[in-house]
């Protein structure tokens, strides 16, 4: 019988990420898309390696250094009673860090396509820079949000090597589906990793239909997205 606990996980595991995701990533999109730091191609750099760094070496790295025996592991643990190892809070950092670029992207790009013109008025009007994000130009990239929104998600479901470094596969804590597959598999349960697996393939195809449905339609609506 197939144990639910590692969909459990893995939704709770892509809906916290994605929501800190969005907090992190919006903020660091506005800046990457308006500044004019030269010193901005290292940030940018830095954001996109996890797109051509393997899963493992990152989840390496950062086995390294959320180990209690290392400089910052140790720190947080002695410190903050913070353990990042083996625990589902550490799986929210590595998700975090991995799937920055499928936040920050869209976002970035949905910024740099809206007409200049439009943070003008509204400045010109007397908002600030504040007021003209939130009032103007978030309302008129609806089709980046959602877009990056949903990839963080999708993404955050279908990881399995920084997961598997840093969290290993405890049940109920850190053993996502993508986990659930490979023990299965290792114990020659097909059956069971095949229905782990459709789960997956039915899930993320949904999500793409959606996402390229909601793309099309608002589109038609609202060029400037």
């Amino acid at each position: 019988m197939i144990d639910f606990a590692p969909l459990y996980v893995t939704l709770k595991l892509a809906l916290t990420t994605t929501f800190l995701l969005f907090l992190v990533g919006l903020p660091l999109a506005y800046w990457l898309a308006y500044s004019k730091a030269k010193s901005k191609i290292i940030l940018e750099a830095i954001v996109s390696l996890p797109l051509v760094l393997p899963p493992s070496v990152l989840g390496f790295y950062l086995l390294l250094a959320f180990s209690p025996e290392n400089a910052f592991g140790h720190f947080l643990e002695n410190y903050f009673d913070i353990r990042l190892v083996f625990t589902f809070s550490g799986l929210v950092v590595a998700s975090v860090l991995y799937s920055l670029p499928f936040m920050v992207q869209p976002l970035q790009s949905g910024f740099q396509s809206l007409p200049p013109n439009i943070s003008q008025a509204a400045y010109t009007l007397g908002k600030n820079k504040w007021q003209t994000l939130i009032h103007v130009q978030l309302p008129n990239m609806k089709t980046a949000m959602v877009t990056a929104i949903v990839l963080s998600f999708a993404h955050t479901i279908g990881e399995f090597g920084v997961v598997l470094m840093v969290g290993g596969s405890i049940p109920n804590e850190t053993k996502v589906v993508s986990i659930a597959v490979f023990d299965e598999v290792t114990a020659m349960n097909y059956e069971t990793a095949a229905i782990y697996s459709s789960i997956l393939l039915v899930f993320s195809f949904l999500i793409l239909i959606g996402v390229y449905g909601f793309k099309n339609r608002f589109a038609k609506i609202s060029p400037l997205s």
